[in-house]
């Protein structure tokens, strides 16, 4: 590739476009990357690592309540919400270094500028004008938070980025969504022990997830203090110097000292050449068009990760970056399997699922058989905290194959994360009957139930 000035170009120092670069570079690529804010993307920088941290530090106040049914006087405890954000500041400032570092370790050449795509070859560096020619070009820019529709007093609200910079607790809070991201905080900010009011438009939350964790999750938030309104939307947002009051659709308001909406990302495509380029996007999710091996409509333009609106979850954008590195340098031909993938929701409790739901899987197999189980932890015998765990397990009645797996309680994503290979592996339930338990945990009854508590059968079309 002598007529270009690197073989790789990546836009977007994210989690997806890290591991390309430096998978890449490994191959003996010529490797650019350019990042316009801070490296590491949304994970690193604003999304995963700083939200586990708040969550750890939110559990504190219910590990202290906890402990008196243990033996335990603690004397009464204070929280300092600056102290929080600048400890967390630091190690993001040390995973920033870090993924910088490796990059640079790699071979590959980082530039601190947005990027722009002038056409199948060339990238224009946005700060000094330069351009640069490539004889491939990865998009890895990631998503960005959606507010949906510009309604009155819009200005006013914040997104999950603000939110981990906020100079004070809010001691009320009001948070518009039913996913991930508005779940996770719900839960972070009422451990610090601020009033929390979740407003979702639709039925019950965790829109996708299996009918009976959403049901579960939502009792428990609630047990915990979390208002969720369901069937409603923000209409507008009014502010009142330091307080807003929020208006809903159902005629009620809710006052609070601020309101953060998380009701989903977008696709980060904007003004970045696509159409000067040719590159189409996917009409219907608004990221960029792909096939399997992540490549765009351009042969030259490859996109992974959250930009293409497929699955977005980190680790998955590493996978991808990882095959398309493998695949254009490496000689070798990667698909990515987007089956099976394992996924948590970090609420308080914590949801942690791998598979088909009990609809998914009723939807595609003729007989279906459920085995599920709703326990007091063993941690709650004693300090008599009102909450409960969900096992579920979906199984194909007719090849004994365990479908799904669904957990709610803690170390959910801990315990998936094991099952998820066995899941991947295609085990049947007769595999996990003939594990062993491993007693006293919660994850025992996993191996340990024998009875279906539903069985469904569909009718065969005459």
């Amino acid at each position: 590739m002598a007529e270009f000035d690197v073989d790789l170009f990546v836009i977007g120092g994210g989690s997806g476009g890290v591991r390309a670069a430096r998978i890449a570079a490994g191959h003996g690529a010529r490797v650019m990357i350019a990042e316009e804010y801070r490296m590491g993307g949304t994970c690193v920088i604003r999304g995963c690592v700083p939200k586990k941290l708040f969550v750890i530090g939110s559990h504190v106040r219910h590990e202290i309540e906890d402990a008196v049914g243990f033996g335990w006087t603690i004397p009464s405890a204070t929280f300092d919400w600056p102290t929080l954000v600048a400890n967390k500041d630091k190690e993001i400032a040390r995973l920033e270094a870090a993924y910088t570092a490796n990059v640079e370790k790699s071979g590959a050449r980082i530039l601190k500028s947005r990027a722009v795509i002038e056409d199948a070859h060339t990238v224009r560096l946005v700060k000094d004008g330069q351009t640069v020619r490539a004889g491939y070009i990865l998009i890895a820019t990631g998503g960005a938070p959606n507010h949906g529709a510009a309604i009155p007093g819009i200005e006013h609200v914040i997104s999950s980025n603000e939110a981990f910079h906020l100079e004070r607790l809010p001691r009320r809070i009001v948070i518009q969504g039913g996913g991930y991201i508005a779940l996770e905080f719900a839960g972070i900010f009422a451990g610090f022990g601020s009033d929390v009011t979740v407003i979702y438009r639709g039925d019950n939350i965790l829109r996708g997830f299996d009918d009976d964790v959403r049901a579960h999750v939502r009792d428990e938030m609630e047990k915990n203090g979390i208002t969720v309104l369901t069937g409603c939307t923000v209409d507008r947002v009014e502010r009142h110097g330091d307080e807003f009051t929020t208006h809903l659709s159902n005629g009620s308001s809710v006052a609070s000292d601020q309101v953060m909406f998380a009701i989903g990302r977008h696709p980060n495509v904007a003004n970045l050449g696509l159409e000067k380029a040719g590159v189409a996007i996917n009409p219907k999710n608004g990221g960029i068009a792909v096939d399997g091996f992540s490549k765009s409509s351009v042969d030259s333009i490859y996109a992974i990760g959250d930009v293409t609106h497929r699955f977005n979850l980190t680790p998955v954008a590493i996978r991808e970056g990882h095959a398309f590195a493998d695949t254009v340098f490496g000689k070798r031909e990667v698909r990515v399997d987007h089956a099976d993938i394992p996924t948590a929701v970090f609420s308080q409790p914590e949801v942690g699922t791998v598979g088909l739901t009990e609809t998914q899987a009723r939807a595609q197999f003729s007989r279906v058989d459920v085995y599920k189980a709703t326990f007091r932890p063993i941690k709650a015998t004693m300090s008599g905290r009102d909450t409960s765990v969900l096992m579920k397990l979906v199984v194909d009645g007719a090849s004994d194959r365990v479908l799904g797996c669904h957990i709610v309680g803690d170390a959910a994503a801990e315990i998936v994360q094991a099952v998820a290979i066995a899941v991947k592996m295609k085990a049947t339930k007769a595999d996990f009957d003939a594990t062993i338990a491993l007693h006293p945990t919660a994850a025992e009854e996993l191996v340990t139930m024998r009875t279906p508590t539903a069985r469904h059968v569909r009718e065969a079309a005459e």
